[in-house]
């Protein structure tokens, strides 16, 4: 029985595990673009959740930079307090901060090709000059020595310099592209943040299961306890057989057994969750949330589809990058495109000082025609629109996902919410058995064997419901990330005000 139980906490744990990873999978969590804007090319890295083993563990969603110290005394941490924490600290939303960084500077890089290039220069110069090597020559004048040599003399030069491309509209679309990517990985910012919100929860809820496990399990201790020494008490008095204290004493030692082990779980679990949220390490807390169950209500399927379509960061990011990959495509193509500029500047020049200057400017338009360009531009084109296909392909994909995965969020929902009227109904009836076997057991109608499986009974109803619980409450955030609201209405959907 021991066995069977602790199956079954790490089944429900488990499948609660792989719902995430394929909620994070689906949603493309951990995924980060930056600006397609070169010429026909794209830049774009990926860090897929469930990729190889323990791929959930690698994440850096479930690391965080620990700020301060500990503090020596237990910090009351509530989930709002647990997800503020989370979206500061933890190692995902920074990486994903620093991606859209430079998403912008990516835009500022191609936004420079379209602004005028001004700079200033001021020179002093010392010039010898050989006039016969410049190709002059001098004619012979009878009584007139003219040197082929001039200098050395100063000339002095103050002058501002202004280059400007015009019309360039590969640049332009490339400018263009690179905005739309900004704008993709800030959807994409989003979307992580919606993701660290439901791995806190998650990993709030399971320390909540954790403690109601060891509370479950210390009160069957304490029962086993009080039996044991009753039946120590009625063998002495020659009422019960020595075998049945033996028994009594195996259920209690099994019990004290699974007592250690919930504590253990809910020590390491707790220390998961305050690397999740960036609590000082050695930092001890307490949650003050039970989160315990209530009904999700007001919200349909229909309303939820609608939601996601609207709502879902990842979905808005994927129509973007669309759209930026159609840009791309158009900036390689623009390469063929004559482009016109100008080329400027105006000054003070003199020697051998400015006493003696006069202002000299030159003003040049220029029209570059492309002719011949080799390959390139046939290459980023053939580039560009693969990468446009691409993400083509993948939106579409993921307007599918997202039917499916809100659609699996309700059905879990459902599910869970019944597992939870089940178990409260287990916890009775199992409840009402142990006292019945235990009334039996002491008016001799049968062995202690009935009262030890009865106990086993309530322990295993008991965790059955706390795992329930969680799958529900966890059900219900995952809903609330299935349909793109994790950060807005998580501490809505799970009742906590």
């Amino acid at each position: 029985m021991f066995t069977e139980r602790r199956l079954m906490e790490r089944f429900a744990r488990g499948a609660v595990l792989l719902s995430l990873l394929a909620i994070a999978q689906g949603f493309g969590f951990g995924q980060t673009t930056t600006g397609v804007g070169t010429s026909g090319g794209s830049q774009s890295g990926s860090t897929p959740i469930g990729q190889q083993q323990s791929a959930y563990q690698q994440s850096p969603f479930q690391g965080s930079v620990p700020t301060g110290q500990a503090t020596g005394t237990s910090l009351a941490l509530s989930l709002k307090d647990a997800f503020d924490l989370a979206l500061k600290y933890n190692l995902g939303v920074i990486e994903s901060d620093q991606n859209t960084r430079a998403a912008h500077a990516a835009r500022l890089r191609n936004l420079n090709a379209l602004l005028p290039n001004l700079n200033a220069k001021v020179s002093d110069t010392v010039e010898q000059i050989n006039l016969r090597a410049e190709g002059i020559r001098l004619p012979s004048i009878p009584g007139l020595n003219i040197p082929p040599i001039v200098g050395p003399f100063s000339v002095v030069d103050a002058r501002g310099y202004l280059n400007q491309e015009i019309i360039n509209w590969s640049d332009l679309k490339n400018w263009k592209s690179a905005s739309q990517s900004e704008m993709a990985s800030k959807y994409s910012n989003r979307n992580d943040r919606d993701l660290v919100i439901l791995i806190t929860a998650v990993a709030y809820l399971q320390v909540i299961a954790d403690a109601a496990s060891v509370e479950s399990n210390r009160a069957q201790v304490r029962t086993n306890q009080v039996i044991y020494e009753q039946d120590v008490d009625r063998n002495k008095s020659g009422v019960i057989a020595g075998i049945d204290v033996l028994r009594a004493k195996v259920q209690l030692q099994s019990q004290q057994q699974q007592l250690i082990s919930a504590e253990n779980q809910l020590a390491i679990d707790k220390l998961a969750l305050a690397r999740i949220i960036g609590l000082p390490n050695g930092q001890d807390f307490q949650l003050t949330d039970p989160i315990p169950y209530a009904p999700l209500t007001g919200i349909t399927l229909e309303q939820a589809l609608k939601q996601a379509y609207l709502a879902r960061s990842d979905y808005l990011s994927a129509k973007v990058q669309v759209r930026a990959a159609e840009l791309a495509l158009q900036a390689a193509a623009a390469q063929y495109y004559p482009s016109a500029g100008i080329n400027a500047n105006y000054g003070d020049i003199g020697s051998p000082n400015f006493s003696n200057s006069h202002g000299t400017f030159t003003v040049a338009g220029t029209i570059t025609i492309p002719l011949f360009l080799g390959t390139q531009v046939q290459a980023d084109k053939l580039q560009a629109d693969s990468t446009l296909q691409d993400r083509k392909a993948q939106l579409a994909d993921l307007s599918g996902k997202i039917d499916t995965q809100v659609r699996t969020a309700f059905l879990n929902l459902k599910s869970s919410s019944d597992l939870v009227t089940v178990a409260q109904s287990n916890v009775e009836l199992a409840n009402q058995t142990l006292e019945q076997a235990q009334h039996r057991f002491q008016a001799g109608v049968a062995n202690n064997v009935e009262v030890v499986q009865a106990q086993q009974a309530v322990a295993l109803a008991n965790q059955s419901y706390i795992a329930s619980l969680y799958s529900y409450n966890s059900a219900k955030i995952s809903l609330a990330q299935a349909i793109g609201v994790a950060q807005q209405s998580g501490l809505q959907f799970l009742g906590v005000k």
